[in-house]
């Protein structure tokens, strides 16, 4: 077996609307898919990043973690960079969880309008 290390995750999505419904909806497709493809369980998670553009502003993306039961996981919402031209209704996650598994190992995991941020990256999703 190969020693503990922290590793990334990398996960996008975008909401189709921008309700907290569609932000919670969307963040707990995303959040399943990254545990679920990657072997992951809430007690391997160190903490989770999220971020959000500006125009999802009705729900903040931790509580859908939380409704999945990551209690005590670490969880921190941020504002996206505001760049021109950003994917609107976008989601991102950085992941960070305690693996034996090599970094190219690791499955990240993009969706629906994401899937443009990473193409190299979305076959898994």
């Amino acid at each position: 077996m190969g020693d503990w290390r922290v590793r990334g995750i990398r996960g996008a999505t975008t909401a189709p609307g921008a309700d907290a419904r569609s932000v919670l909806e969307a963040t707990t497709e995303l959040l399943e898919r990254m545990v679920g493809q990657n072997g992951v369980e809430a007690d391997d998670i160190a903490a989770v990043l999220f971020s959000v553009t500006s125009d999802l502003n009705r729900a903040f993306p931790a509580r859908a973690a939380r409704q999945l039961g990551w209690t005590r996981v670490p969880l921190l919402d941020l504002a996206q960079a505001p760049v021109e031209g950003d994917l609107p209704r976008c989601i991102r996650v950085l992941m960070l969880v305690n693996t034996v598994r090599r970094a190219e190992e690791m499955v990240h995991v993009y969706l629906h309008g994401a899937v443009a941020l990473r193409e190299d990256l979305a076959r898994h999703g």
